[in-house]
């Protein structure tokens, strides 16, 4: 059964832009270039430098003002952590402060902001950090990676993609994480070509090196071949995921791709994958089952799903899902199992059809009587898709039934819509030669 892609949930499917938590590290390290603060750690692989800088020392007392307010911060007394660095540039002190010492206070303003959720302040404070002459390359990489991110957090697409852009320029080996990042960028700007390049550019980094792609990286290339409608190509991904990260919406997901490919039989062999496996819990998912198997010629799975699912509540006990019971066990051949499971559909509806429909049950099982009723109550009801035809099986019943008469006004009012009129015309003719043979048949007696 092909599924439109309108009805398929990769269409709404969210995904999320991974941020790393801006740390804030003041760090004493003693070296030949005196004292050096670390800089924000990021997720990122060590970057050479690519040029010289000539960095102002980090004086002794601003150290002790720093560690002073990142005690504070550590503690989560953001208030003091604040009050701290305050006091470092209020008074004149901002002036007395070298270009290395504001970007560390910056950077620690920044830490203070992200902490108490104010992304707008932390970004213009790390702003203030990069806009410092003469600080350490790696310092100024790493802070427009937090910038960039801060700005995702924040659904400003195109300043944090700008931003990331520039830290791709002074970058040497971006990581493959990195490439990631700048495909969601794309992504929610909408320009999915180049979102889909650098998402492929950061899985084909990872495997080269024998790593595992994140879970993630995955799902973000499958979403975009099928939005471009590579289905082999989504389909290849939906294999990749299946073998590292296996769960039962990527059997779903592949029986549905499967389906826009429509090859059937393999998209009823992966959705049957995860039934067996106890993974269909969802009711929509095991009346997708059911259908597969329905639109495969396999009736009596379908009515066994439909079956187990409507009896332990996990399929919703509609009008509708009765109804695919009811169908799937008469084609089946179980009739009487079809008849209850019709008449609770035809109990449910608000419409003539199901009754119309359950007559026809009734028919097949011989039972004439219930099947008048159920006609008959379904004509009069209303709703009934074709009642021409719903009038031939009242025919068919009531002569049946040896009600010649009415079977006779039936084929008659059957016979009034052009659809039925021959059949109709056939079966009064057929019942006329029958009551003729049966008169003879009495005289000869």
């Amino acid at each position: 059964m092909k599924l439109s892609k309108s009805t398929m949930w990769l269409r709404s499917a969210f995904l999320a832009v991974p941020v790393v938590a801006a740390q804030v590290v003041v760090t004493q390290v003693q070296t030949e270039l005196d004292w050096l603060p670390l800089g924000i750690a990021v997720a990122q692989e060590e970057q050479p430098e690519q040029e010289t800088r000539r960095t102002p020392a980090l004086r002794n007392k601003v150290y002790e003002r720093l560690q002073e307010a990142q005690v504070a911060a550590e503690a989560n007394d953001f208030t003091t952590a604040a009050q701290v660095l305050d006091s470092m540039l209020a008074a004149g002190g901002k002036n007395e402060l070298n270009s290395y010492e504001l970007a560390n206070v910056y950077n620690l303003y920044a830490f203070v902001h992200y902490s108490r959720e104010d992304y707008g302040k932390a970004i213009a404070a790390y702003e203030n950090v990069i806009r410092q002459p003469e600080i350490p390359l790696a310092m100024e990489i790493n802070t427009k990676y937090t910038i960039a991110q801060l700005y995702f957090v924040e659904e400003k697409w195109r300043q944090g993609l700008n931003t990331l852009l520039e830290w791709f320029d002074l970058t040497e080996t971006p990581p493959a994480s990195a490439y990631v990042l700048l495909s969601q960028a794309y992504y929610q700007l909408e320009d999915y070509p180049k979102a889909l390049a650098n998402v492929e550019r950061a899985i084909n980094m990872q495997e080269e090196k024998g790593k595992l792609p994140k879970e993630q990286w995955y799902n973000l290339a499958r979403f975009l071949y099928f939005d471009k409608n590579d289905i082999n190509s989504a389909v290849d991904v939906l294999r990749k995921l299946l073998t590292h990260y296996p769960d039962k919406q990527y059997w779903v997901q592949l029986s549905h791709m499967f389906g826009e490919q429509e090859r059937e039989s393999v998209q009823l062999a992966a959705m049957e994958t995860a039934y067996v496996q106890d993974l269909l819990d969802r009711g929509s998912e095991q009346v997708s089952m059911a259908y597969l198997y329905l639109n495969g010629e396999v009736p009596y799975k379908a009515a066994k799903v439909m079956d187990r699912g409507l009896k332990d509540e996990s399929i919703e006990a509609t009008s509708r899902h009765y109804e695919v019971l009811g169908n799937a066990w008469r084609q089946a051949q179980e009739v009487d199992k079809a008849i209850p499971a019709m008449e609770t559909a035809a109990a449910k509806s608000e419409d003539g059809e199901l009754y119309a429909r359950l007559g026809n049950i009734y028919l097949d099982g011989d039972e004439y009587t219930k099947a008048i009723a159920a006609i008959n109550k379904g004509l009069s009801r209303g709703g009934v898709n074709r009642p021409d035809t719903a009038r031939l099986a009242l025919g068919m019943a009531y002569f049946n039934n040896e009600q010649y008469d009415k079977a006779r006004e039936a084929f008659k009012a059957a016979g009034r819509d052009e659809r039925s009129e021959r059949h109709a015309s056939q079966w009064i003719k057929y019942m006329e030669s029958e009551l003729d043979r049966q008169r003879q048949l009495q005289d000869g007696g």
